[in-house]
């Protein structure tokens, strides 16, 4: 008896002794502070709490600091969230658009004349641009993936505040509401680089400019004793790297967050935990970088193991806690309904064409996904998100486009600037405005014109024809005149000022995103006038008009120096009132090995009917087009054309830009029939050529040298688009 009293009250003091310690825990705030890619060091810090025990009641995070303080707050695992970022290609994420193959088929028609950084949006309130250099699509399609569509701030399993900055008033935003999603995009607005998002009337950015480290904030939201502060900033800019207007405005933000840092380490008490890993020369971009940014925050957050020890929980309240927190993730979820919202201007059915979706089906995160940046590639929406609901127990699949708050109209320009040796320098300046969705289908008005070497100017009609937009009527009406040179081997005998005025209507059908076949009638003016040289030439004036058909389809990942896919593209034109017909085949493929990329192109013009007219004979000539000779430069009634390339990847375009830089060889075969002037080239003719070049935000770039036995050679300068 006296045991069993004795066992009794050993297990009243331990039950007394727990529950002692449990109200004699400190109530803990965790502060995760931005930094961007730095913030990377969240991980690591997140991981060595885990591993010493450490519950907090309540976190707030700002800009990248967000991002960890969210998903953690939302149940997400250290080890999920690492696994995750794993998976995320950082160099993709900052380029709204899809890959090349994936966007709408018109819209890489405007691209490859006008480079989609220029566009501009006119309208009642003047020239209007996109709020960021990113937009921010995928990135936010990275958040749903992280932590659902759905989730509220206030249903989470931890207290959550998010700061975010109101760039209309400087006000300090604090999310404790709301969808989850929205708030951790907004947080990371870094003014200039990713646009704002508006919600609640606001204009939301990067809360980093005014409240960096919100230790007042988790004070306020669970009455914390102890702080747990990680500060993962970018240190100021020294005076000597400091020289341009790039610096100087990244120096100012720098400095404005420092300064709000400084008054939140202010209100740190002897209590309270600081934790400033040391991250060495990771910048706040180098987001390839997150492994090891992750690695050094978890060594600093070890090295203050002795101060986390007074926080750490027991084996069992640790287990207990984190039990609450942790969410399950979610399996594949069947689609009872999909609906398309939110949009004013477009036509829903111009959105569904692009959904491979279907009600019944079971679809994942990412599937979903493709399919949104499938949509945005059309170039209409400056976002498109979705959310999944049960309601009325249907699982509700919700697109929701929202339309380019700058259009439907635009300016847009483009430049081209090249220069060789046989053909001298050259270039134009060419701008458009564009009207889209002038009715219900999608109607479309562009107003083109062109400046320089050669000068341009028209317009384009194109109206699909039903919601789908799978079928559509094409007109177009322009004048247009140029410089031809005619050559006799590698010198130039005349240069003929050609004019000419087109008239054409199609009927056409839209292959999805992998191109469109069309048929149409083309009506020509055609005039030439010698300005220098020998009238080598025999009268071409002439007006007549011809069949034309053609397919274009285009599977390369990039418009420019792509690294995989293919394109095929077949034009034929037939003239019955000069007895002629001319055929156009344009093969092309791309396949990568590391940073290796390897390309071939077989090409042919002939004519099945008759014999091709001077003004319209077989062109070759230029930039991997026979690059050892000029523009042109090799004329004839047909053209059989071979090229391999080789490229080497030396750099890669900064985060927000698609490209990279290419060391090439090439090397290159054509043969000429009926050749337009005479030539003691009958033979296949060769070509290599050494080339540097990439993708900028102007078009391809490049500078090389070709060389051909026959002694031809040519150094050549290129930048813009073609």
């Amino acid at each position: 008896m006296n045991r069993r009293l004795l066992s009794c009250c050993l297990l009243v003091l331990a039950l007394s002794a727990a529950l002692a310690q449990a109200a004699e825990r400190p109530r803990v705030g965790l502060v995760l502070g931005g930094g961007g890619a730095r913030g990377a060091a969240h991980l690591g810090i997140l991981e060595a709490l885990e591993e010493q025990r450490i519950a907090v009641d309540c976190v707030a995070g700002t800009s990248m600091g967000a991002l960890f303080a969210g998903a953690w707050a939302a149940g997400v695992t250290p080890a999920v969230m690492r696994r995750e970022l794993e998976r995320v290609d950082w160099r993709d994420i900052f380029i709204d658009n899809p890959e090349y193959a994936e966007m709408g088929y018109r819209n890489r028609l405007i691209a490859r004349t006008y480079p989609p950084g220029s566009e501009g949006g006119v309208g009642d309130k003047g020239v209007r641009y996109q709020g960021g250099v990113v937009a921010g699509q995928k990135i936010k399609l990275f958040l749903n993936r992280l932590v659902g569509t759905v989730r509220q701030i206030e249903s989470l399993p931890l207290p959550l505040s998010i700061v975010a900055t109101d760039i209309g008033n400087g006000q300090r935003v604090v999310f404790r509401d709301g969808t989850l999603s929205t708030a951790m995009r907004a947080s990371m607005s870094v003014p200039g680089l990713l646009a704002p998002v508006e919600t609640g009337g606001r204009k939301l950015v990067d809360g980093g400019l005014v409240d960096n480290l919100p230790v007042a904030e988790v004070r306020e939201r669970c009455q914390a004793d102890v702080v747990i502060a990680v500060d993962v900033g970018t240190p100021l800019l020294k005076s000597e790297e400091i020289g341009s207007l790039l610096t100087v405005s990244a120096q100012m933000i720098g400095i404005l967050t420092q300064q709000n840092v400084e008054r939140s380490l202010a209100l740190l008490g002897p209590r309270d935990i600081l934790i400033r890993p040391d991250l060495g020369d990771i910048t706040a971009v180098d987001f390839p970088r997150h492994e090891e940014a992750a690695e050094r925050g978890r060594r600093a957050a070890q090295a203050l193991a002795e101060r986390l020890a007074g926080l750490r929980l027991s084996p069992a309240d640790y287990a207990a806690w984190q039990q609450a927190m942790t969410v399950e993730p979610q399996p594949q979820l069947r689609v009872d309904a999909v609906e398309v919202a939110g949009l004013h201007r477009v036509n829903p059915q111009a959105v569904e064409r692009l959904l491979d979706i279907a009600p019944g089906e079971e679809v994942d995160a990412l599937r979903i996904d493709n399919n949104l940046l499938r949509i945005y590639g059309d170039g209409h929406y400056e976002s498109v998100d979705y959310a999944l609901s049960n309601e009325a127990g249907r699982n509700l699949l919700r697109v929701m486009p929202v339309e380019k708050s700058w259009g439907p109209d635009y300016l847009r320009f483009g430049l081209t600037l090249q220069a060789d040796d046989g053909d001298g320098s050259s270039f134009g300046l060419r701008g458009a405005y564009h009207q889209t969705w002038l009715n219900a289908l999608g109607g479309e008005l562009l107003y083109h014109a062109e400046l320089g070497s050669r000068d341009r100017l028209g317009v384009n009609y194109y109206q699909p024809l039903d919601p789908g937009q799978r079928v559509f009527f094409e007109a177009l009406a322009g004048v247009e005149q140029e410089d031809i040179n005619i050559y006799r081997d590698d010198r130039r005998l005349a240069q003929y000022r050609a004019r000419q005025g087109l008239l054409g209507v199609w009927l056409g059908h839209n292959l999805g995103v992998y191109g469109s076949v069309r048929l149409g009638w083309l009506h020509r003016d055609r005039r030439y006038r010698l300005d220098t040289g020998q009238p080598v030439i025999p009268s071409a004036n002439t007006e007549f008009g011809g069949w034309q058909a053609g397919i274009d389809l285009d599977r390369f990942d990039r418009m420019y120096f792509p690294t995989r896919g293919w394109a095929a593209k077949v034009d034929y034109f037939n003239s019955p009132k000069l007895d002629y017909a001319r055929l156009d085949v344009d093969l092309r493929a791309a396949f990568s090995v590391a940073d290796n990329v390897f390309n071939a192109r077989l090409a042919y013009t002939g004519s099945p009917r008759g014999e091709l007219p001077a003004f319209d004979a077989a062109r070759l000539g230029g930039f991997l087009n026979m690059t050892a000779f000029s523009r042109d430069q090799l004329q004839g009634d047909s053209a059989r054309y071979v090229g391999l390339r080789t490229e080497h990847i030396i750099s890669r375009m900064p985060l927000g830009l698609r490209g990279d830089l290419r060391l090439g060889l090439a090397v290159e075969a054509a043969r000429l029939g009926g050749q337009l002037s005479g030539t003691r080239r009958r033979h296949w003719i060769d070509s290599t050529a050494l080339y540097l070049g990439g993708e900028t935000p102007l078009g391809p770039a490049y500078l090389g040298l070709g060389r051909s036995s026959t002694g031809a050679a040519n150094l050549f300068l290129f930048i813009g688009t073609p």
